[in-house]
């Protein structure tokens, strides 16, 4: 194996991690944003839990979109007001908070 080959194949390795990585925090992060929403819509225990499942479950399948979308739309349900802007700031907030969680292992 020459210097290149093992070059490229420790890039891989870390690209392969680095994704982990990320994967695992934004899964995090939507957890936490589906707690914190769960809270100001008056959801507690299993039912704030299964809550946080649902946005995570929107997380996998619309990205931070679909996350955002859901958000909005069920705050105007329960007559809530909040922007986009504030919803996207928490979400970078709590995205910081699970990379921290994630690579300390908690």
């Amino acid at each position: 194996m020459t210097t290149f080959d093992k070059r490229e194949e420790a890039f891989e390795k870390k690209f392969a991690v680095d994704e982990d990585l990320r994967f695992k925090a934004m899964v995090r992060r939507s957890r936490l944003i589906g707690l914190f929403v769960a809270e100001k819509l008056g959801k507690s225990g299993p039912d704030a839990d299964t809550y946080a499942k649902e946005i995570i479950a929107t997380e996998v399948d619309g990205g931070d979109e679909g996350v955002v979308a859901k958000l909005l739309a069920d705050a105007a349900e329960r007559g809530i007001e909040v922007t986009e802007a504030n919803i996207r700031a928490k979400m970078a907030e709590l995205y910081a908070i699970a990379i921290a969680q994630v690579k300390a292992g908690t």
